[in-house]
């Protein structure tokens, strides 16, 4: 394997000469570059990324923390293929920790990435409460910045989707449009998301004085099985509903299919909303309408603003992102229009 004593013997230059052009530090003239980077290629030589990350003390990678049972489903696909690609265009890599099934679990790939040297770390909580992480920003000097969850002591360093207040406005939505009796499919209710998306259904048929049927609400896992089996559960309830709301558009797509094999028309007999606006939604038949959540322009600002801290910058303000009801084929005016 090639040395870099064996590249400045290439370039005619001195290993100090090599060391200043791959850490950017000190001037060297472009002629002097372009001979270092030929002799480089030349040799074959790979630059010791640790020892390099000692010397300069960046890595030049952030990392990413997520808990596996988020992995499955576009929505997170999509949102780890945009941060990929966002951290790629800032000239880093991104490393994924598993923060599997607990909050000591998070707090271990936390560390982990820390333990690793990364430059600046990315929290998407299931199990960490607010203090927690509130607590782990103060205890640590690198960035962190903490997604989709509203921090009370360092609002500066999360960026969050009002997932209550979305779901209130679906919700009313579809009232507006002549429901009533519209069905429910939680989210694991172990998940801030799938409480917050529940509690704010229930919000928004307290807010137009209509009453909470729980033969209405049925208990469902993201994924599209636990859509379809929920459909079944309350079909199995006799629960009559025009339109039904499902915490994610993974579950919705599973409700369609089963409502179409239940004999019951998406959306004549029962409308059907989802959460999340993944790529598919507007291909399936019916048109799946969805609300929005702005992953692409979350992840953008997370990872701006840790570029920012890392250039010695800071934040000050909070910034939230307002999901939207994209209204597509699978809804339509309720019998009270």
């Amino acid at each position: 394997m090639a040395t870099m004593q064996e590249v400045a013997k290439r370039a005619g230059v001195s290993k100090a000469t090599v060391s200043r052009v791959l850490t950017g530090k000190g001037y060297v003239g472009e002629e002097t570059k372009a001979r270092v980077f030929a002799a480089i290629a030349e040799s074959g030589y790979r630059p010791n990324l640790l020892a390099r990350s000692l010397a300069s003390s960046k890595t030049q990678t952030l990392g990413l923390v997520v808990t596996n049972t988020l992995y499955h489903g576009v929505y997170f696909s999509e949102l780890l293929s945009h941060a990929a690609r966002m951290t790629e265009d800032k000239g880093r890599q991104l490393l994924l920790a598993d923060g599997k099934h607990s909050a000591e679990e998070e707090r271990q790939a936390i560390q982990y990435l820390l333990d690793l040297r990364c430059d600046a770390i990315i929290i998407y909580p299931r199990f960490l409460s607010v203090d927690e992480l509130d607590e782990i920003i103060d205890n640590h000097s690198q960035p962190i910045m903490v997604l989709n969850r509203r921090l009370r002591k360092h609002a500066s360093h999360c960026v969050w989707s009002d997932q209550k207040a979305s779901s209130v406005s679906a919700v009313s939505q579809l009232i507006a449009r002549g429901h009533r009796d519209i069905a429910f499919i939680t989210g694991s209710l172990d998940s801030p998301t799938g409480i917050e998306r529940l509690s704010g259904y229930k919000e928004a048929l307290a807010q137009h004085d209509i009453a909470v049927r729980d033969e209405l609400i049925v208990q469902g896992k993201w994924t599209p099985a636990s859509g379809a089996q929920g459909v079944a559960e309350l079909l199995a309830r006799n629960a009559t509903f025009t339109a039904l709301v499902a915490s994610n558009d993974d579950m919705a797509i599973g409700a369609i299919k089963q409502l179409h094999e239940s004999k019951l028309a998406v959306p004549q007999q029962v409308s059907v909303v989802g959460f999340d606006d993944i790529a598919i939604a507007p291909f399936t038949v019916p048109a799946l309408s969805s609300v929005k959540i702005p992953a692409t322009g979350m992840i953008k600002e997370t990872i701006n603003r840790l570029i920012f801290m890392l250039d010695g910058g800071d934040f000050h303000q909070q910034q939230t992102f307002p999901g939207e009801l994209i209204t597509r084929d699978s809804i339509i005016n309720g019998p009270h229009a």
